[in-house]
């Protein structure tokens, strides 16, 4: 009987596991969702389109559940650490700059598989990434930094304060009686 239990209960830690990691992947897709639907948005209206198509907004989001995954892809690969002696800044600097590494090596990734699917080769299509502007390349990364890098100061904040304090502190304590 014994086994029947560590079986559950492996199987239940499994599940709330799978249940975490799905809220945060939702969490972090929304929250690059909202940045690159405002940045699609903004291109639109420096372009001048009109009307403005609303399927920028659908391939915007569609691009930050693939964003999102990378960057969890990323922190199975190389975790988040912080370190309370240094803060959260020093600690987490030089990881986010990884962390971009990986998200812009996995878009290659995507970029060469997506060329083979419709008939290129893989590495004219790694090429092509960026628009194969160096440049833009740079400025892309600068836009993912600062992006992520309030992310991962709020991942920080959860790994030393803990996520109750956390929510609490940006949405007020559930017990706390209204004054």
């Amino acid at each position: 009987m014994n086994t029947a239990s560590n079986a559950n209960s492996a199987k239940s830690t499994f599940k709330e596991k799978l249940i975490e990691e799905a809220k945060k992947a939702l969490a972090l897709t929304l929250y690059l969702g909202t940045w690159f639907c405002a940045l699609a948005f903004l291109a639109a209206t420096l372009l001048d389109e009109r009307p403005i198509p609303l399927s920028m907004f659908g391939f915007a989001l569609i691009k930050a559940g693939i964003t999102a995954k990378f960057l969890l892809i990323g922190q199975a690969i190389y975790p988040i650490k912080v370190d309370k002696a240094h803060g959260i800044v020093k600690s987490l600097f030089i990881e986010s700059l990884i962390y971009i590494v990986i998200v812009l090596g996995l878009n290659y990734l995507e970029a060469g598989i997506d060329g083979v699917i419709h008939g290129k080769h893989f590495l004219e299509s790694l090429e092509s990434f960026g628009q194969s502007n160096p440049l833009r390349l740079v400025a892309l990364s600068i836009v993912y930094w600062l992006i992520i890098w309030p992310y991962l100061m709020l991942a920080g904040m959860q790994l030393i304060m803990g996520q109750e304090h956390i929510l609490s502190l940006f949405f007020g304590s559930k017990n706390s009686s209204d004054n």
